[in-house]
């Protein structure tokens, strides 16, 4: 057991700290798409179905975002361990520009072909003209998005997170609030729909933007931002930053990609088959958060342990943090088995969409213990150690050349079930653990990078 676990108390602390804390954040995050479910649920199939689709492309946006943001993590959190927190400063200005031109990118391509861009993911016009209502106004968010998630990953490679958790829970406060005022028009406001979601859904968005700016402003005492440090571009860590981060940009892009194909796939399948994906993903997203904040927690004990000069520590802590995996995949796996019934009792669609839920929910409880172990270790622990093109290589050979191809099959040419199609939807879970486990276990993925221009004139 001695080989397994290390012994030391910091850590534990560390480890769990900043994994319960990005876990409440995530699971407050992801209560926002559940309150809109749950209520566009309740007001029509088709308004949810619309808006499950328009969310594909917020998802996109968010792996697009999350991969400039990682890149910005995996560098930050050395410099911290290292104490330049120039340099800090200087990836969060890279890491913010990167994300604003892609938001602004994909804001003007729904702006301009919204349902062309819909139309891409299913044939049924009663879902594609509900999610047009709702893309035309939560475009306008998307902006305001990449700003907080810039700033908020900079501030988590500083082990800075309670922060997250209180723009979280804003969020989740005021986009349920106004959801129930503007989906059904209460308490004397209009009956908007899903364009009441979207005002809702944005008006959360601005407001948590405006919550971290004055963080950022008034109480931050690590980092200390300031307007000028956005305002210079440093070649020679751009250099580094597109290094490390390009192949976590494009993996990320690739994997949002693969989630609109899919998501393509199920919805021509019908309009059943999009609200129970739909259903089955949130649910699912909101019990694994463990298992994604474990990833975000550990490429932030991995590169501030190497930025330190702490590399003979990275082995013992790989090995422990394998076992911790495994253990949250387990737990996660039997609360979604255990508590699937019961939740879906909270939605009002139809027998057949809630049947396929039901299906679905089984199938993700138990690929969820192989995504808790291959996730965070892939992108946990040989990302921040500097093997950030494995990551790629490996979502290109599974999800483009074997999950895809295969879903594919089993819709289209094959016309299977929808649960035989998702089953090959979420094969790679499972698959990818054992390269997972072949590839952390030699331990030829711990890199050092370049130093900066500053680092080397020290």
């Amino acid at each position: 057991m001695s080989l397994l676990f290390v012994r030391e108390k910091e850590f534990y602390q560390s480890f769990f700290r900043l994994t319960v804390v990005i876990a409440l954040q995530n699971i407050i995050s992801y209560g926002v798409n559940l309150s809109d479910n749950l209520m566009l649920g309740g007001y029509s199939e088709s308004a949810l179905s619309g808006v499950a689709l328009a969310n594909q492309i917020q998802f996109l946006l968010q792996m697009l975002v999350t991969g400039a943001s990682e890149g910005l993590v995996i560098l930050s959190s050395r410099f911290w361990g290292a104490g330049d927190n120039a340099s800090i400063k200087k990836v969060a200005s890279i890491g913010m520009r990167i994300s604003l031109v892609l938001s602004l990118v994909l804001w003007l391509l729904i702006f301009l072909f919204p349902h062309g861009c819909l139309s891409l993911f299913t044939n049924d016009e009663g879902a594609i003209d509900e999610g047009v209502k709702y893309l035309n106004i939560i475009g306008f968010s998307y902006l305001f998005f990449a700003i907080t998630r810039v700033f908020i990953a900079s501030l988590r490679s500083v082990e800075t997170v309670k922060i997250g958790f209180t723009i979280s829970l804003s969020t989740l406060v005021i986009n349920v609030c106004l959801n129930y005022l503007f989906i059904y028009g209460h308490f004397g406001f209009p009956s908007w729909g899903v364009r009441g979601s979207a005002v809702a859904t944005l008006t959360a968005r601005i407001i948590e933007c405006l919550i971290v700016l004055i963080y950022l402003k008034r109480f931050d005492r690590k980092i200390r931002f300031s307007v000028s440090d956005f305002l210079h571009f440093d070649m020679d860590l751009f250099r580094q930053y597109i290094k490390v981060g390009s192949p976590i940009l494009m993996s990320n892009a690739l994997w949002g990609l693969a989630m609109a194909v899919q998501t393509s796939i199920l919805g021509h399948m019908g309009a059943a088959a999009i609200a129970a994906n739909s259903i089955a993903t949130t649910i699912y997203q909101i019990v694994s958060v463990f298992t994604y904040a474990s990833a975000s927690a550990t490429s932030v004990l991995i590169g501030k342990t190497i930025g330190s000069g702490r590399s003979d520590k990275i082995k013992p802590y790989a090995k422990t943090l394998q076992v911790l995996y495994c253990i949250i995949g387990v737990c996660t796996g039997a609360v979604l088995f255990l508590a699937k019934d019961v939740i879906l009792e909270l939605y009002s669609i139809s027998p057949e969409a809630k049947a396929l839920a039901l299906q679905f929910m089984t199938v993700l409880s138990i690929t969820a213990i192989g995504t808790a172990y291959q996730v965070p270790t892939l992108t946990g622990i040989v990302r921040a150690g500097g093997d950030t093109r494995f990551v790629l290589y490996n979502e290109l050979v599974f999800m483009w050349l074997i999950v895809l191809p295969a879903t594919a099959l089993s819709a289209v040419v094959l016309h299977l079930s929808p649960l035989i199609t998702f089953i090959c939807l979420k094969s790679d879970q499972i698959l990818k653990c054992f390269v997972a486990a072949i590839k952390v276990n030699r331990f030829r993925w711990i890199r050092s990078f370049e130093p900066t221009v500053d680092e080397k004139t020290c």
